[in-house]
């Protein structure tokens, strides 16, 4: 499947007295991961939103393996799993310096019509965009 690699370095506020990232910052290097992805692909949240799209996790999990620690230097690989008439699912795997896979994680989001508040298969541009992927 179709991948995006960011990289994140891990800041002192992201991590708990033993600087080790804590564990909610998982959930926002994932969203790093996604906004990157879509972005690369010439899909940007704000260009959702001024369409009336909005995009919100509708389910996420994490497995941890080893911990990230301060100052170490992240590669996020994120990884487009599947997408149906109205979700997109996103892999999501966390590597250190040493190559080490620390984190994996899920996403699924839905395509929501910010007027409406329900569910939209998204617009041809979309489409068009994912269907290449």
């Amino acid at each position: 499947m179709e991948y995006h690699q960011t990289q994140i370095r891990v800041r002192y506020s992201e991590t708990d007295q033993m600087r080790v990232v804590y564990h909610g910052n998982y959930a926002q290097y994932f969203e790093i991961g996604r906004v990157e992805w879509l972005r690369n692909k010439g899909i940007s949240y704000k260009w959702m939103e001024e369409n009336g799209i909005m995009l919100p996790v509708v389910s996420l999990s994490m497995n941890y393996k080893k911990p990230a620690r301060y100052d170490e230097l992240l590669t996020l690989k994120t990884i487009l799993k599947n997408r149906t008439t109205v979700k997109i699912e996103f892999d999501y795997e966390l590597y250190n310096e040493s190559d080490e896979l620390l984190t994996t994680g899920n996403s699924i989001l839905v395509f929501v019509d910010m007027k409406t508040g329900k569910p939209m298969s998204p617009p041809q541009y979309i489409l068009d965009v994912l269907n290449r992927t």
